[in-house]
């Protein structure tokens, strides 16, 4: 039997012309496009939809806004449970577990803080009272004084007519209740802040306590070939905020030690009291200390023109030591940061949240040049 050939289709020659061919549609694209042209012939609906997403955008907004005290709590909370977690592990390291640690070091900030309040709330409230009651020889000696004779003599009535208001403001108990926006207003800012503190305490606490799950958590959000890198840059970053947030602490006490130096050798008034404001106000980066200058010299100067110069140039000299000595060796290269942006970087955190701004702008730039360099720089590089 013969097998039979299959018939092999046809194929007809392909004749090439000078046409082309009419563009063919997307069969993706024709609907989309066509529904983008109906949507446009029912503006009642286009409206509404935009209408609606301008209202959850809003509302979203508000949001934040009413949160935004919570939100810095939280913030501040998280820094200073990153400032904590590396002595928690210095004592891990004398095989203390991790609970035990971090009972000991709040135990520790517990009975510190408690020392402090108790050795300088009496002595501050104290010297705050003497102060007002001194304000009038304060102002008596001030007028002794060749300065003030030689601002009579080049301004005339209006500085003994200055000199004048200042001690009215000074000693008006009227004055002083205004400035706090009255008595109740008074007590309740005390109130908001004694809780906000509170709260920031305890928010430390789980933070610290919790602080490998959070980062393990973090990692696991990130695809598994990464994971071994995220987690080592997530590492620099957080041991640089906690060594900077140490380094910060330790500067605004050296701070207020020289400070109370300076004011007790000097027989200046109020040293313990100085010392207190030079530690809450040189923790603030870059201004704290320049701030700090001006109240301490202003200060000074109602008491002794001469002593107050003296505060003024023996304060200044110190100011210029301490970038150069005592901060490389207290920060101990935690955070590398370029001069021009820390400054820039303190200038924009401070401008957009305040204190908190400044406080955490320089960890976020290090953090920020610690992900370009890692990240950026490399893949950049890989590029031929």
């Amino acid at each position: 039997m013969r097998l039979r050939k299959s018939a092999r289709p046809r194929v007809e020659p392909v004749v090439t012309t000078g046409e082309t061919d009419p563009p063919t549609t997307d069969p993706v694209e024709a609907p989309a496009a066509r529904t983008f042209w109906a949507n446009l012939n029912r503006p009642f609906a286009i409206g509404f939809a935009l209408t609606l997403g301008a209202l959850v955008a809003i509302t979203l907004g508000l949001a934040v806004t009413n949160l935004i005290t919570i939100i810095i709590y939280v913030v501040f909370a998280l820094f200073a449970a990153l400032g904590l977690d590396p002595v928690v592990r210095r004592i891990e390291k004398h095989q203390v577990s991790r609970t035990w640690g971090i009972v000991i070091v709040y135990f520790g900030f517990l009975i510190a803080l408690v020392a402090v309040l108790w050795l300088i709330i009496p002595t501050v409230v104290t010297q705050i009272a003497q102060f007002i009651r001194d304000i009038p020889g304060m102002v008596s000696d001030f007028q002794k004084t060749d300065l003030y004779s030689w601002g009579v003599a080049q301004f005339g009535d209006q500085v003994p007519q200055l000199v004048a208001d200042v001690q009215k403001f000074l000693t008006d108990p009227a004055d002083i209740a205004v400035i706090g926006g009255g008595v109740v207003q008074v007590g309740v800012s005390i109130a908001t802040t004694s809780s906000g503190l509170l709260i920031v305490i305890v928010l430390s606490l789980y933070f610290v306590a919790t602080l490998p799950q959070m980062k393990q958590a973090l990692y696991r959000l990130a695809p598994a070939r990464s994971r071994e890198f995220i987690a080592g840059i997530t590492e620099e970053i957080t041991d640089s905020v906690g060594g900077y947030l140490q380094g910060m602490i330790v500067l605004a006490f050296a701070n207020s030690v020289i400070a109370f130096i300076l004011f007790l050798s000097l027989q200046l008034p109020f040293p313990l009291l100085m010392a207190v404001v030079a530690f809450l106000i040189t923790i603030i980066p870059l201004v704290g200390t320049v701030l700090f200058w001006i109240i301490g010299s202003s200060v000074a100067l109602f008491s002794s023109p001469t002593a107050a110069l003296i505060f003024a140039a023996a304060y200044l000299v110190y100011m210029q030591l301490e970038p150069y000595v005592l901060t490389p060796r207290v920060m101990n290269k935690a955070i590398s940061v370029p001069g021009s942006l820390v400054v820039i970087g303190a200038l924009v955190g401070g401008t957009l949240m305040g204190l908190l701004g400044a406080l955490v702008a320089i960890p976020v730039t290090a953090s920020v040049l610690l992900i370009i360099k890692e990240v950026v720089i490399p893949k950049q590089d890989a590029k031929v």
